[in-house]
C-alpha cells in the first residue's frame, strides 16, 4: 500500500517521462553524469585495491616506521579516509555547477507543459 500511495501522489499522469527520458536535454544530464562518476569510482576502487593489496602482500613496506609509532599503513588508511571526503566534496562542486542546472532545466520545462496541460482542461 505504501507503494501505491506514494506512486500516486508522485506520478503525474500528464507527464510523458519516457519522451523526457529520451530527449537530448535528458541524455545530456545523464551523459555529464557518467562522465564524471565513472572515470572517478574507477580510480577510488583502483586506489582501494591497491591499499589492500599492499597491505596484503607488502607487510615490510606497510610497516615501515615513518615517525613514532606511525607507520605507512596508518598513513595510507588515513588517506583513504581523506580521499573519499574529498571526493565527495569534488561531486558536491560538480554537481552544484554542472548536473543541477541541467536538471532545473528539465523539471522548469515539465513543469511548464504539465501547467499548459492543466490550463487546457480547465478552458475546455
Amino acid at each position: 500500500m505504501g507503494n501505491d500511495a506514494l506512486s500516486a501522489e508522485t506520478t503525474d499522469p500528464a507527464v510523458d517521462y519516457r519522451a523526457i527520458q529520451q530527449s537530448p536535454e535528458f541524455q545530456t544530464l545523464r551523459r555529464t553524469h557518467r562522465n564524471f562518476v565513472f572515470p572517478v569510482l574507477g580510480a577510488c576502487l583502483l586506489w582501494y585495491i591497491a591499499y589492500v593489496l599492499l597491505a596484503g602482500y607488502a607487510h615490510d613496506f606497510m610497516s615501515t616506521p615513518v615517525f613514532g609509532s606511525i607507520n605507512v599503513a596508518i598513513l595510507l588508511g588515513l588517506a583513504q579516509v581523506v580521499t573519499t571526503f574529498a571526493v565527495t566534496m569534488w561531486y558536491v562542486g560538480f554537481a552544484n555547477k554542472r548536473l543541477d542546472p541541467l536538471a532545473e532545466e528539465i523539471r522548469d520545462e515539465i513543469e511548464l507543459d504539465a501547467a499548459g496541460a492543466s490550463a487546457a482542461e480547465v478552458n475546455r
